[in-house]
């Protein structure tokens, strides 16, 4: 992909960006709109499976609470932020693969006054819009099966954008690298399946050695995303490596937002050395 807009050229580091990257933003909704049944059904779907199969299968298997919850319990926040990882990643990943060269829909929007910053930018929006529609999908089933105890849970949304942001972010990096599309089978299965398995999702960090949970902590998004999930959703979160709650509440924040914003300028810059010719 090539773009004749010799102004992007000579652009600087910072992202150059106006209102009409909602023009992108709306532009996927649309489409997003004009698909809803097919988007939604297995939104809706997967996490009533991963209840049934592991909170009520495997759950009845499993005596005791973990970190003073049933298992079905401690669960249901790490299929929210599974939601939110999945939503954003992906839609940053292939679907936005697809739009840039199979459609060639980059090329359509940037013929306009829309520079190529601000599509990137777009697309980084939707795609954490995703993963706030996909996690809210998901909360609503958890509260529907009574695994809500929080009043605070009506700010996962508010979480879930950031943590689409953040993760929307990491795959258009990706997408920057990526030759072709099956070069997404890297990530998908170094990156994003250690993080669904590893980050607290399905059993407590402190069952693995501080060694490995100081790296969850360090190096995978997921663990803070989980661990900030959990504690509205139940009004409690896990404390390891000998942090309080409310210090590793406040370090997660601090380090997701830190992170969503140097992977959003990043990837703006990867894209627009990858794109302009």
């Amino acid at each position: 992909m090539t773009t004749n807009n010799n102004r992007m050229s000579n652009r600087p580091l910072l992202p150059q960006l106006t209102y009409r990257v909602w023009r992108v933003w709306r532009r996927n909704f649309d489409v997003f709109a004009k698909t809803i049944f097919v988007n939604f059904l297995p939104a809706l779907l997967e996490p009533i499976l991963y209840l049934a199969a592991f909170g009520v299968g495997l759950g009845t298997l499993i005596t005791g609470t973990i970190e003073g919850s049933s298992y079905i319990q401690f669960i249901g926040p790490g299929l929210i932020s599974i939601a939110i990882m999945y939503g954003s990643f992906y839609e940053c990943t292939y679907a936005s693969f697809v739009r840039m060269y199979f459609q060639k829909t980059f090329d359509a929007i940037i013929a306009t006054p829309i520079n190529l910053d601000e599509v990137i930018a777009g697309e980084l929006l939707w795609g954490a819009t995703r993963a706030t529609i996909n996690g809210t999908i998901v909360l609503a089933i958890v509260a529907a099966f009574g695994l809500v105890s929080s009043p605070f849970a009506i700010l996962v949304p508010v979480l879930a954008f950031l943590g689409g942001l953040l993760f929307a972010s990491l795959g258009m990096c990706f997408t920057a690298l990526a030759a072709n599309i099956d070069f997404f089978n890297f990530p998908s299965f170094l990156f994003i399946t250690p993080m669904f398995l590893l980050s607290g999702t399905f059993f407590p960090l402190t069952v693995l050695p501080s060694a490995l949970q100081t790296v969850a902590l360090a190096v995978l998004p997921l663990t803070h995303l989980v661990n900030l999930t959990r504690g509205l959703v139940l009004g409690r979160m896990d404390s390891f490596l000998g942090l309080s709650p409310e210090v590793l509440a406040g370090l997660s924040v601090v380090w997701m937002t830190f992170v969503a914003l140097f992977f959003f300028i990043l990837s703006i810059f990867l894209m627009r050395r990858k794109l302009i010719k």
